[in-house]
């Protein structure tokens, strides 16, 4: 199958909601070996609904909706929909007794206004999507060769009746699955990672493999349609071991979230903890360590040191090396991994400075600089670093770093290094 995904809503087109439906849908159909080729919006508009639909089937094997299922008066999808595959609606008097009872037992003492049952009117010969998670129910059909569903449009309704009714009616008709493995690379820009595998990517087509940028880091998606998970491993095999020959020590995870999981779970399975005194960062490092269930096992704490007072009090830097090297230093850096390390007690003590800019700080130092370091209790290892980013994104990049760096730590590689060797 070959799908569009139309989104119906004017709130969408007028940015005040923000499209999650489509994406989730995308990734739930690549699940199942279902390409989604289009995405289209369109506003409450009947006319307009009506124009999209009649792009959509001229173009797709299967047309998934979201929106417009509701009681309102501009909740128009099932009503155009019917009417462009000309088939008439019927009441189902079991979901308007479903919608009823939610009533009862959601809103009690509150009678139900008649425009509720307005969802309970469905294409005559659809399957019903009954909704455990709202009122509207979903349905599906088959017209013309052409497959129809339609989901109601709030993101937790969408999604699970997508995950609980719409992929089991689908899978029963698809005799292929997309299986995938996502390799998580840090140390080296998208186009540098996509130079080194150009060739095998050109002469791929079943499995196929695609690079994604992401703030700091790149991802590669290898995907197979195979008919099983065993035939999609076979067939990925010699994929996966030429991303891991020419990448190396570059890529800190496979079908692993981020890096913040990868530190944490090498944290765990060393027994080790850690602790962070960041300036420039101002608590990401710490925040996204501790949004990793089992943090408290593992990270022994935080601190956000912005002054250079900050500096002193809470990471024990001397007044004399901030005066002397400024607070954008390798040597405050260093200072810093180290007295947090030491007075948190942890295994290993990370420290980061930097100038995120826009305007400099009149020390010379150019914006975009930052220096991050990590303690042992026996090395001190520190990256210097110069990122020509905005601001958030500087930070993003300056806490990957520090990741990575205890990343490397803890599996034995290079600490300092990054990128491609020479």
């Amino acid at each position: 199958m070959n799908a569009e995904i139309l989104s119906v809503g004017t709130e969408l087109l007028l940015g005040n909601t923000t499209n999650t439906d489509a994406r989730d849908i995308s990734a739930a159909l690549a699940e199942l070996g279902i390409n989604v080729y289009w995405h289209t919006v369109v506003g409450d508009n009947p006319a307009r609904l009506a124009a999209c639909v009649d792009i959509a089937r001229s173009r797709a094997d299967l047309i998934i909706t979201t929106g417009g299922l509701g009681p309102t008066c501009d909740d128009l999808t099932k009503n155009v929909l019917a009417e462009c595959f000309g088939r008439k609606l019927y009441f189902d008097e079991a979901e308007a007794e479903s919608i009823r009872a939610w009533f009862r037992e959601n809103r009690p003492g509150r009678p139900m206004t008649n425009n509720n049952e307005q969802q309970a009117w469905l294409p005559e010969g659809c399957t019903v999507f009954h909704n455990e998670w709202g009122t509207a129910p979903g349905c599906a059909f088959c017209e013309g060769g052409v497959t129809v569903c339609m989901l109601p449009g709030p993101p937790r309704e969408c999604n699970a009746m997508l995950r609980a009714c719409v992929m089991p009616y689908l899978a029963a008709k698809s005799d292929s699955h997309l299986y995938t493995h996502m390799f998580h690379v840090f140390g080296e820009g998208e186009s540098a990672v996509e130079a080194r595998l150009r060739d095998r990517m050109n002469r791929m087509t079943n499995p196929t493999l695609a690079p994604y940028c992401k703030d700091g880091e790149v991802m590669l998606r290898l995907t197979a349609k195979a008919g099983s998970r065993a035939e999609a491993e076979e067939m990925m095999a010699p994929a996966v071991e030429e991303i891991r020959r020419t990448l190396g020590d570059l890529i800190y995870a496979v079908d692993e979230a981020d890096l913040e999981r990868a530190v944490s779970r090498a944290l765990h399975a060393q027994g080790k903890t850690l602790a962070a005194a960041e300036s420039c960062t101002g608590g990401l490092l710490a925040k996204r360590i501790t949004d990793v269930p089992g943090a408290s096992q593992i990270f022994r704490g935080g601190v956000t040191v912005y002054t250079n007072d900050a500096k002193v009090i809470l990471a024990g830097v001397e007044r004399e090396v901030l005066a002397r090297c400024g607070a954008v230093s390798r040597e405050v850096a260093v200072a810093l991994a180290e007295g947090v390390r030491a007075r948190l007690g942890a295994d290993l003590g990370v420290g980061v400075t930097g100038l995120a800019g826009p305007e400099g700080d009149g020390s010379g130092v150019p914006v975009g600089t930052a220096f991050v370091s990590l303690a042992d209790g026996e090395h001190v290892y520190t990256r210097e670093l110069h990122m020509n980013h905005a601001r958030s994104v500087f930070r993003t990049c300056a806490v990957n770093h520090a990741l990575d760096m205890v990343r490397r730590r803890l599996t034995g590689l290079p600490v300092e290094r990054y990128g491609f060797p020479e």
